[in-house]
This record gives structure tokens, C-alpha cells and sequence, in this order.
């Protein structure tokens, strides 16, 4: 009895696969057969060995198909996204070379140490300064790296407020502007540009772009001052590093409305 009634349905499943065949649905069909030679190999192979052209479309297809539907990929999401990290590394990954600087020659370290104990009020770059003329190429940065490995001050204090006590006392009339990259799914990076209020920690947003330029920096610090109208008044000073995209026009910018700019060290 149960193997005529398993013959008869399998015969209507057949009728029914058939009719849909005849009716257009071939393609209905093939996807059913190739979702089960699909199930039967993973109980076959619990490991697929796949080959990097293999995890690039994998990794590329993921990111037009809902993750709700990532079932249907033998990787597990996590492993998705991890290979698409791995090809936004890659696209962005430039020569390979030794990581670090090169190493310090010991003679600089030992001479940077020398001139730092017979003149204790010279500061890092004073002391880098001295190295220059005496022929020795050396950064300032590594005159300061130096000297703070071996303990000793690389700034030291002569008059006023340090670094600390003027921010802790400024906080309210300083902003800090910075950028940070962004990299989309088809491997284009853009730039983002932000400000940050010191005390507060608002971050303002103000402009994204695949190529910042001098000009375009320019002009989106004016659209921030628009925006900050009359808060303009109570800022004085702007925190910015040495990038080459701040040009002496953003500095006029933020100059023109009172607002002094600071570099930060090298």
C-alpha cells in the first residue's frame, strides 16, 4: 500500500514538473535542479576549496543579493563580508615595503642625547635645528622621538600655560578639523571633511568628495561659518594638521573671521 501510494505521488510530482516545462517554467526547473545538486554536495564536501576568482564573485554578488537570502552562499555571512574587506585592502594596497622607518644611526642618538644634557633648555626642534647644520639629515620627529624614549623632556617648558592647561582653557573657542576616507563597494574612495568643537564634541560634516582640492577645503569651511552665524564670535582658534589640501585660501577663510589657525606638530 505505501509503495503505490509513493509511486502515485511521484508520478503526480512528475505530471506537475512537466506541465510547469511546458509551460514556460524551464528555467523554474532548472533552478529546483540545481538548488538540489546543490544540497546533495554539501553533504558531500563540508569544506569547498574555492579559488580567488571564485570568492570574488561570490563577494561582488553578496552585495546585490538581500543578506536575509545569504543562505543561499556555501560561506557564511561573516566570511562574505570578510573577503570583501580583503578586496577593498587589496584595491587600496600599495607596494610593499619594509614596515617603519629606517632604523636611527646610533652616532645621531648618541649625539642628540649630548646636546640635550648641555643645553637642557633646548627643545626638540631647536636641538634638530643644531643637527642640520652640522650635516646631520635628520627629522624633527625623530629628534623628539629620541629624547622621549631616553626620558627626557622633548619640549620643555619655559613661560606659559602647557599644552594641556590651554586646551583645558580654550576648550570653548576651539575647533579641530580633520578628514577620514571612506571606501564604497565599487573600491571608489572619498573624503570626508569634518570639524569638531573642542568642548562639546559636535561633529559637523560638511562636505564628501572623491577629489578635495584646495578650492573645494576653501569652500566648505565658509559654508561652516555661515552655519555657525553668530557662534562664530565666541571661537578663536582652529586646530589643523600640515595636510597639503589646508592652502593658505582656507587659511584666509577662517583668518577673515577672527579665528587663528594652529598647526599641530609633524
Amino acid at each position: 500500500m505505501s509503495t503505490s501510494l509513493m509511486y502515485l505521488l511521484l508520478r503526480q510530482v512528475l505530471q506537475m514538473l512537466s506541465q510547469l516545462a511546458c509551460d514556460g517554467g524551464a528555467k523554474d526547473v532548472e533552478i529546483l535542479v540545481r538548488r538540489h545538486q546543490v544540497a546533495v554536495l554539501r553533504r558531500q564536501v563540508h569544506r569547498p576549496d574555492l579559488q580567488p576568482a571564485d570568492r570574488v564573485l561570490l563577494a561582488v554578488l553578496s552585495r546585490l543579493l538581500p543578506r536575509p537570502r545569504w543562505s543561499a552562499f556555501f560561506p557564511t555571512p561573516a566570511t562574505l563580508l570578510r573577503w570583501h574587506r580583503e578586496l577593498v585592502t587589496r584595491r587600496w594596497t600599495y607596494p610593499h615595503a619594509r614596515p617603519g622607518r629606517p632604523p636611527v644611526d646610533n652616532r645621531v642618538r648618541v649625539l642628540v642625547l649630548r646636546l640635550a644634557a648641555e643645553n637642557p633648555t633646548w627643545g626638540h626642534r631647536r636641538t634638530q635645528g643644531e643637527l642640520v647644520g652640522l650635516g646631520y639629515q635628520v627629522a624633527a620627529s625623530t629628534v623628539w622621538k629620541i629624547l622621549h624614549q631616553a626620558g627626557i623632556d622633548p619640549a620643555p617648558r619655559r613661560s606659559g600655560p602647557t599644552w594641556r592647561q590651554f586646551l583645558t582653557a580654550q576648550a570653548r573657542t576651539m575647533l579641530a578639523c580633520d578628514f577620514f576616507t571612506v571606501d564604497t563597494v565599487l573600491f571608489k574612495r572619498v573624503y570626508v571633511l569634518f570639524f569638531v568643537e573642542i568642548a562639546t564634541r559636535q561633529v559637523h560634516v560638511v562636505g564628501v568628495t572623491a577629489h578635495p582640492s584646495g578650492a573645494w577645503v576653501a569652500q566648505q569651511a565658509h559654508n561652516l561659518l555661515m552655519d555657525l552665524d553668530q557662534r562664530v564670535a565666541e571661537l578663536r582658534f582652529l586646530l589643523r594638521d600640515r595636510d597639503t589640501k589646508f592652502t593658505a585660501a582656507f587659511d584666509a577663510v577662517v583668518t577673515a573671521a577672527g579665528i587663528d589657525v594652529i598647526k599641530t606638530s609633524p
